[in-house]
């Protein structure tokens, strides 16, 4: 079934000639042409050299041989003792690495630590209405507009933002600033009152549209690092950016967003440490002085977890691997709904917990279950309800056990072609893959993605259940817990 959470349409966005902010770059007038081949940022290597690497938070096999141009079997063949089985590696853990990459990448310059990127663990005690009061000669101390079925002031939407896309909303306030001087100008850019990113589309005015926009693009960059598919980027002149295979993945989702927002010659100034780390550290210290620690611990692990709907039930797997919230990435949801409701037709059937834990959010069509029960959807493991009804939708607050009622299925929230219920994993802030290396289990039924989003299916010894919204009975599945 489709599902648009918070959707973001995907034409590229027209750039602004530089942006305006505190640490705004020089104007540039951009060249016709190629770029002149840029240097190299590393040593030539010989193919299959081996390198040096530590492992950074959240690395998996599978991306580093994808960012390396290697294959799993040939890092496991160069590291003996790493565990054939692992999911998550343990960061800081030293590792040899075959590379098969000319030497022309990217900027090896990090901008940002992951555990800063998300919106996990590093962002508790940041208020964000209370850091934007404190600048009140800036625009967004006094902007408001109506957004999400509410008026927002302007804090207010970089913290809806930050919530539903799982970004820090000081990485959301220093975009802010850098491009359009939220904190410091008085008033917005001239010529940028609708479209204050600078994305120029109907659908997108305002800053909340801005900012979701802005929001999606992030993650399609960081988490299509994060699992390896994000290989190459174009700049707005044409050039290719390979990202250096060392590089971290919020590191490499600033590059991507900014590749799409600014002009080439900007966007070197703006990933360079004269750029938005300069910037960011000014407002909120350098992130590299004291950073936090690794959000995502080695070999993680999904705990035990059910079918999301009650025992004895046969419902439709409707949904394999597709975007936990907004468009693209992270391939991080499933999509189960009741067996013989055909379109948005309302249902009395019930979505369930797939474990212990409390409701730690519950709003117009979700709910987010916390399952370390410290009710901050920031730390541990929590599951994402979504299309939820709105009548006998949980509170929040509330404590369940697994197969505890949570809320009806419906298409309430987003675009929805019928009557189901979306579930999304976060680890930490982290949209954690429905496939790959740590895969939903929901009572031993494993998925696997089809390679695009929606398809795919779920397998259990030698049974498969396959993805389909057309109700056909190999998609039918049956709970037993």
């Amino acid at each position: 079934m489709a599902l648009l959470a918070a959707g973001c349409a995907s034409q590229k966005a027209t750039p602004f000639p530089t942006p305006v902010g505190l640490f705004a770059a020089p104007e540039v007038t951009p060249k016709p042409g190629p770029s002149p081949t840029p240097l190299p940022t590393r040593p030539p290597y010989n193919p299959g050299t081996l390198v040096d690497y530590k492992a950074q938070t959240g690395d998996t096999l599978p991306a580093l041989a994808a960012h390396f141009n290697t294959t799993v079997q040939e890092i496991l063949q160069a590291n003996p003792q790493i565990p054939r089985d692992v999911t998550t590696l343990p960061p800081g853990f030293p590792m040899k690495i075959p590379i098969y990459y000319a030497p022309f990448w990217g900027s090896p310059f990090k901008i940002l630590p992951d555990p800063l990127f998300v919106y996990g663990p590093a962002s508790r005690g940041f208020d964000v209405r209370e850091f934007v009061a404190r600048h009140p000669d800036g625009w967004l101390a006094h902007y408001s507009e109506y957004a999400a079925r509410a008026n927002r002031s302007g804090a207010d939407i970089v913290d809806y933002i930050a919530r539903h896309y799982s970004i820090d909303p000081r990485v959301l306030l220093a975009l802010l600033e850098y491009q359009a001087g939220a904190l410091t100008q008085p008033d917005l850019p001239n010529g940028r009152e609708e479209y204050i990113l600078g994305y120029r589309d109907e659908n997108h005015k305002g800053l909340f549209r801005q900012l979701n926009y802005a929001a999606n693009m992030l993650n399609n960059g960081y988490y299509g690092w994060r699992i390896g598919s994000l290989r190459l980027f174009l700049l707005s002149d044409g050039t290719e950016v390979r990202p250096d295979p060392w590089q971290n993945a919020a590191t490499v989702a600033l590059q991507y967003y900014f590749a799409h927002y600014l002009p080439a010659e900007v966007y070197h100034q703006a990933v360079s440490p004269n750029g938005f780390f300069k910037l960011y550290s000014f407002f909120f210290g350098n992130p590299w002085e004291s950073p936090p620690p690794p959000h995502i611990p080695a070999n993680l692990h999904q705990p035990p977890m059910r079918l999301p709907f009650p025992k004895g039930e046969t419902w439709v797997f409707t949904g394999a691997p597709h975007t936990g919230w907004g468009l693209g990435q992270p391939f991080a949801a499933l999509d189960f709904a009741p067996r013989g409701v055909s379109g948005c037709q309302p249902t009395d059937k019930w979505a369930v917990a797939v474990a212990d834990g409390i409701v730690a959010r519950s709003e117009y069509a979700t709910a987010m279950l916390d399952l370390d029960g410290d009710m901050d959807e920031r730390t541990g493991w929590d599951v994402l309800y979504f299309h939820l009804a709105e009548n006998g939708r949980i509170p929040e607050g509330a404590i369940v056990k697994a197969g505890d009622k949570i809320g009806h299925p419906s298409c309430e929230g987003g675009r929805a072609t019928g009557t189901h219920v979306h579930i999304a994993r976060k680890y930490n802030g982290e949209w954690i893959l429905a496939y790959g290396v740590i895969p939903f289990n929901l009572e031993g039924w494993v998925a696997e993605s089809g390679g695009t989003p929606y398809k795919g299916d779920l397998r259990r010894g030698t049974s498969i259940v396959v993805a389909s919204d057309q109700g056909i009975p190999a998609s039918e599945i049956r709970s037993y817990k």
